[in-house]
């Protein structure tokens, strides 16, 4: 009953995510926490007493349902909790989970420790994959509230790992793999003695490999270990071939095993398949870049809907039946019901899963997920159906009459099968197809434009180098099919797009690349897809001459939109405009929401300080409610602040992890730029090494063209080292401030924008208003000293606190005020051009709250401001 709750809650959620807080994680947690949660207490101990071969005393039963109670009661706490932003609900539901699965650990050793006492055991090794499942969960809980807590990018990708392989590959995982040890060959079809081939003398070793591998994956994530947590990956991966692979190997070698589809060997097999995947992918990602959550985010699908999903329907169209009907012709009714359009769903499920990975359109995408959708829910209605049949043949059992027998299910689901097949692809590409059509016509429309082919190829080579296609303009005789050879000649990654949605590929330094663009009878245009290279004149043009038709009278171009009018427009969608920055800034934050840390460490020990600067391209969030692709040196707008003292020696390890070109400037260094400045390309790596010759605020930021998209898109930081003698003070903050150039949602900054000089936002380190809904918090007497750099690109800072006046002022190495001057003079602003920083000192002479803001007030009004609470 759980179990079916928490899904008819799952689809009302879909239905109305919209309108919920958290959507995302709460769909994500009502199927794992909720539905699967609950299926594993059921099912760990369903197949615990099969394999004890024990019948569970009346009390014992109590205290299970004891548990189930309990269980659901704090699930609803945690949920409330996350979706409430009240991490203390959060914290007390998951110590609760935690406690509740430790409970039921406890108990399934009572019940092993009884029947080996009495000697009924049978397959006792398989419980102890249920008691570790069961032990993990509590860890998984721990990992999961200090996610709700808050922690800094760099702990929360650690964290999200290992709350994922705890929970997914651990408590799932491990619980499946002691059932399927046993099961899954009665699911192929494999009826005969299970101990042939040693599938049972393997249980305790294939579960070491098991938890050897968790264990690994988890430590290395914590540890930030990438080669640990990768061999800990394959490892696992290995422990659950050891499970299923005996098995399928069997099923090949045993006629017609392979022609039933039965609905639970297909939704376990089609599971298993999606966690091969998974786990290649996730040594692969682990393997080869940093541990980021926009990196390890593509896998959730495949492992929620792809894995997880269909293992648990895929149980419990087994385990339901045999609950009701305890073996023969009640379970066989009971099973042959949950078969109803098995190849239907289980295409429709993984079909539609494999294609939302594909780049589709957005309305095709939204089409399929509600068709995928449809076919998970298609369990419910069938599970109800089978259950009522299995009742009602064992009420007539109980009434000494004889059921009807079920008609064998292999041979009744294989004379439908085909028409269910049918009936499944022609689903997928209907809903493709209208889905595509809502879109609207796209970058894969066809450049014949109609146009009757001649039959003859025209070629053409082109150079990408300097911000140009050489030539830029291409004509080719109307009707000839054009193909272009495209070099890299320049020092940095380009490539070649076409507005049919032909492309060549990002292109390394001296690659080659050939576009087959087809039979030509528009213009078309092309560009280099690398944000701002298009805007700085990286643009193609290739013009059909000679064919009738050929020429647009509005635009003089067949087929092409007037780009001019497009200005700033993405292939992603329009940009976001100043009205949505502005409603963006009057949306609440959710209540897990965690504001950059702003606090400044002193400088470290030691006078040469090392650091690994990682460059990733990932999505990130710059208001409520709004996300931009952002480039990032270790995951965070405004990267690592470094600190040191005069004569200091910084040594930087550049590591471009991303899709393109990128670079970085020290402005607290004096070095040649023409080799520590260079832009590398991605999977290249520099050291950069500078002594601190001098004091002052100093700006650092990529220096690859376009500049001011790059800084513009996060690529900046602050290296702050000390002038002698720098008094101590009660607190130390740091805000970078920046401006934000929004490209469509989730997309690229705008070029046009930034030459424009026109943003949408004006952040203190990366985040609209964020510290005016997280202030920082002072007391009555406190010395408060605020170091400010203006990372720009384009627009100076005038930092103002409201309500007090600045005693000190330090700007570009210079001290232009000190507490013990003559003139009793004070100050009221700290200005600064792009790329200046310095520092202010002040008091606080009453409780209060006192605002700071860029004194520019427009940009204040765009996100540049926050709060600071002082108490007596």
């Amino acid at each position: 009953m759980p179990v079916r709750v928490w899904l008819v809650l799952l689809v009302l959620a879909g239905i109305l995510h919209r309108f919920l807080p958290e959507s995302r994680w709460l769909l994500v947690h009502m199927f794992t926490l909720g539905a699967v949660t609950n299926s594993i207490l059921v099912w760990s101990q369903h197949f615990t007493e099969r394999f004890l071969r024990d019948a569970v005393a009346e009390r014992l039963r109590r205290f299970q349902l004891a548990r189930i109670y309990v269980l659901n009661v704090a699930i609803v706490i945690t949920i409330a909790g996350v979706a409430g932003g009240l991490w203390p609900a959060t914290l007390v539901g998951s110590v609760i989970v935690g406690a509740v699965l430790a409970w039921h650990a406890v108990g399934l050793l009572r019940q092993l420790r009884a029947a080996r006492a009495g000697g009924t055991a049978w397959h006792a090794d398989g419980v102890w994959y249920y008691v570790c499942s069961a032990l993990l969960l509590p860890a998984g809980a721990g990992f999961g509230a200090a996610l709700a807590y808050g922690l800094s990018d760099r702990w929360h990708a650690r964290f999200i790992l290992a709350h994922e392989a705890t929970n997914l590959l651990g408590f799932l995982g491990l619980a499946a793999a002691g059932t399927l040890i046993i099961a899954y060959p009665r699911m192929l079809g494999i009826d005969d003695d299970v101990t042939s081939g040693g599938t049972l003398r393997r249980t305790l070793p294939t579960l070491a490999a098991l938890l050897s591998g968790l264990a690994a994956i988890v430590a290395g994530a914590l540890a930030g270990l990438a080669p640990l947590a990768a061999a800990g990956t394959v490892l696992y991966l290995l422990g659950w071939a050891a499970v299923a692979a005996p098995t399928v190997v069997r099923a090949f070698r045993t006629p017609g095993v392979r022609l039933r589809p039965w609905y639970d060997a297909m939704s376990v097999s089609a599971a298993l398949l999606w966690l091969g995947g998974s786990l290649i992918a996730l040594a692969v990602i682990i393997a080869t870049g940093p541990l980021a959550p926009a990196r390890l985010a593509p896998l959730t699908i495949p492992l929620v809907a792809g894995f997880a999903a269909q293992l648990l329907l895929g149980v419990m169209s087994r385990l339901l039946p045999s609950l009701m009907g305890s073996g023969g012709t009640v379970t066989d009714i009971g099973v042959q019901a949950m078969n109803r359009w098995a190849v239907w769903r289980i295409v429709v499920i993984n079909g539609g899963l494999l294609l939302w990975l594909l780049p589709l359109p957005s309305w095709a995408r939204v089409a399929l997920s509600a068709l995928v959708m449809a076919a998970f829910v298609a369990f419910l209605p069938i599970m109800i159906v089978s259950a009522r049949r299995a009742m009602a043949a064992r009420r007539a059992i109980a009434a000494g009459g004889r059921p009807t027998a079920p008609m064998p299910a292999g041979p009744m689901a294989q004379r439908g099968s085909g028409t269910q097949l049918t009936a499944a692809l022609a689903c997928l590409g209907l809903v493709v197809a209208v889905g595509a059509a809502i879109s609207g016509p796209g970058q894969t429309a066809s450049p014949d434009q109609g146009i009757t082919a001649t039959g003859n190829t025209t070629r053409v080579e082109v150079t990408a180098a300097d911000m140009r296609f050489t030539p830029s303009d291409i004509t080719v005789p109307a009707g000839d099919r054009l193909v272009i050879t495209v070099t890299n000649t320049d020092d940095m990654v380009h490539d070649l797009v076409l507005d049919t949605g032909a492309s060549s590929g990002r292109l390394n330094p001296g690659e080659t690349a050939t576009v087959d663009v087809g039979v030509v009878g528009r213009t078309v245009d092309g560009w280099c897809s690398i944000v701002g290279h298009r805007q700085q004149g990286m643009t193609l043009t290739i013009t059909p001459i000679g064919g009738a038709g050929t020429e647009n009278a509005s635009t003089g171009k067949a087929g092409n939109t007037d780009r001019s009018a497009m200005g700033h427009r993405d292939a992603a969608g329009d940009p976001l405009t100043p009205d949505d920055a502005a409603r963006s800034l009057h949306t609440p934050l959710p209540g897990d929401f965690r504001a950059a840390d702003p606090v400044v460490a002193p400088p470290p020990p030691g006078t040469v300080h090392r650091y690994t600067f990682d460059i990733t391209e990932q999505r990130g969030g710059v208001a409520p409610g709004i996300s931009q692709m952002l480039w990032t040196y270790n995951g965070t707008v405004g990267g690592p602040t470094l600190r040191g003292r005069l004569g200091d020696t910084f040594e930087i390890t550049l590591v471009n992890h991303g899709t393109m070109g990128h670079s970085i400037d020290f402005h607290a260094g004096m070095v040649s730029p023409d080799a520590t400045m260079r832009t590398i390309n991605p999977g290249d790596s520099l050291v950069y090494r500078f002594t601190a010759e001098h004091t002052g605020a100093w700006l650092y930021h990529c220096s690859t063209a376009p500049m001011s998209d790059h800084i513009a898109a996060g690529m900046f930081g602050a290296v702050i080292i000390d002038p002698p003698g720098l008094a101590p003070v009660d607190a130390e903050y740091l805000f970078e401030q920046s401006e934000v150039y929004l490209g469509p949602e989730g997309g690229k900054v705008d070029h046009a924008k930034v030459a424009a000089k026109t943003p949408d936002l004006v952040v203190f380190n990366g985040f609209a208003d964020q510290y005016v809904a997280r202030p920082l918090h002072a007391k009555v007497g406190d010395r408060i000293r605020i170091w400010v750099v203006d990372a720009g690109p384009n627009l100076p800072s005038a930092f103002h606190v409201v309500g007090t006046q600045f005693d000190t002022v330090y700007k570009e190495g210079a001290y232009l005020l000190r507490p013990d001057n003559s003139l009793h003079g004070g100050a009221q602003v700290l200005d600064l051009s792009p790329a200046q920083g310095g520092f202010v000192e002040m008091t606080f002479t009453e409780p209060g709250t006192y605002s700071f803001v860029d004194h520019v007030m427009s940009d204040a009004e765009r996100g540049a401001r926050g709060r600071i609470v002082v108490t007596g």
